[in-house]
């Protein structure tokens, strides 16, 4: 191919204004730039996704399975009818109340969840989270007072530690002579945890399902069933599968459903990054369009003997596209080394720190997904190939004889 030949060598000779060159050279440097910032940017805003995505699903199990009529029991049926489902790898059952805490007159509303220690850290991530004690106490038994699990800042709101007795208060109460009074409980603070998210730490009490029941006055009653797959983007599905096989009453939640408006906004945050910094790459390609122009400009002698020996129009607008084409490469190569370079690095050194009392991250994390550098790379070159239309049409249009009569 003589087009790719003319191409390549128009694009390495000198030049006979060496402002053309700079040209070229900033037009490279605008494509690697913006594929390079979108490549970064994008990996970073995976890892953000990634990461917040851990930290929901450590604390929280991928589908639930409630009733409408409230808290249910023969609860072990309904959990081997899930265990039926496809993609369902483990279940247990918890129990859901919102009560307020007590500790020597430091006051704090929480959400109370039993859990059952045996299968409980099969499902939801709980036990890699704690800082000071353990899941297991949750079973211990001959103590003075049962066992309870606070987040990190829900023991430093009520002024608790490990060790420490809480009195654990639910508003829903028993029914007396007098009139309904809430149920009082003390507890013994034997472990907590850190989430790393803020609004679990802050609201979240563990307590084991046998202590609930009792506590709430259940009986042999749970709030439902949590329930943990083997692709977590396939909750929303199997969910929809567990309802139909369990049937009404029962009704299913998906982690997607239930952070839908956050994960909504993370990723039209990252459409509109994207198109953003698209913006920096159409800066690299308006100037392959001036270098092109400039191009034809100085070779019209040469597009005039080409056209004279034969040359079709087509093959001389082939010459100046593929030679736009070759900057936009070019540019587009480059960014994605130094943008998966600048990736590496920032996932391995972890230089750029963040303060964690501000964010519930220390450190930016990143992670690369394939699917974003090929179609960053795509986008670059496909912009970089329309910016080369105009000025390698109007190079085809040029009439030999009207080049030759100034010559």
């Amino acid at each position: 191919m003589f087009e790719l030949f003319l191409g390549i060598k128009y694009l390495k000779a000198k030049r006979k204004q060496r402002f053309i060159s700079v040209i070229t050279l900033i037009s490279i440097l605008g494509v690697m730039v913006g594929v390079m910032a979108l490549i970064v940017v994008l990996s970073v805003m995976n890892g953000f996704r990634a990461d917040l995505m851990s930290k929901i699903l450590g604390v929280n199990s991928h589908v639930l399975v409630l009733n409408l009529a409230g808290p249910y029991g023969n609860y072990q049926q309904v959990e081997a009818e899930v265990m039926k489902e496809k993609g369902v790898i483990a279940a247990t059952p918890f129990i859901f109340s919102q009560v307020m805490l007590n500790n020597a007159g430091n006051v704090s509303g929480a959400v109370l969840r039993g859990i059952d220690p045996a299968s409980a850290a099969r499902v939801i991530g709980l036990k890699k989270m704690i800082k000071e004690g353990s899941l297991s106490s949750l079973k211990q038994e001959g103590n003075d007072f049962p066992a309870i699990i606070l987040g990190a800042e829900l023991a430093k709101r009520i002024g608790a530690y490990t060790g420490s007795v809480v009195t654990v208060i639910s508003p829903e109460g028993k029914l007396t002579p007098l009139g309904r009074t809430p149920n009082t409980r003390r507890f013994r603070v034997s472990a907590l945890f850190d989430s790393g998210m803020y609004e679990y730490d802050a609201s979240m009490a563990y307590i084991s399902m046998a202590e609930a029941q009792k506590f709430l006055s259940l009986g042999d009653k749970v709030t439902g069933i949590e329930v943990r797959v083997a692709d977590v983007y396939q909750a929303d599905a199997i969910a929809k599968g567990l309802q139909k096989r369990l049937g009404h009453p029962f009704w299913t939640k998906d982690w997607k459903g239930m952070n839908r408006s956050l994960f909504s906004a993370l990723k039209l945050e990252k459409l509109t990054m994207f198109i953003i910094l698209t913006m920096i790459v159409l800066v690299g390609a308006l100037n392959i369009i001036s270098t092109l122009v400039m191009v034809v400009m100085e070779k019209t002698r040469d597009v005039a003997i080409l056209r004279a020996m034969g040359a079709s129009a087509r093959s001389i607008m082939s010459i100046f596209m593929f030679q736009g084409l070759l900057v936009g490469v070019v540019g587009t190569i480059i960014g994605l080394a130094c943008g998966l370079g600048l990736c590496e690095l920032l996932a391995r050194y972890k230089f750029i720190s963040l303060p964690s009392d501000v964010y519930y991250i220390s450190t930016l994390p990143v992670q690369v997904q394939a699917a974003d550098v090929l179609f960053v790379a795509g986008a670059a070159v496909v912009i970089s190939f329309l910016a080369t239309l105009y000025p390698s049409w109007h190079a085809s249009r040029l009439n030999p004889v009207e080049s030759f009569r100034y010559e």
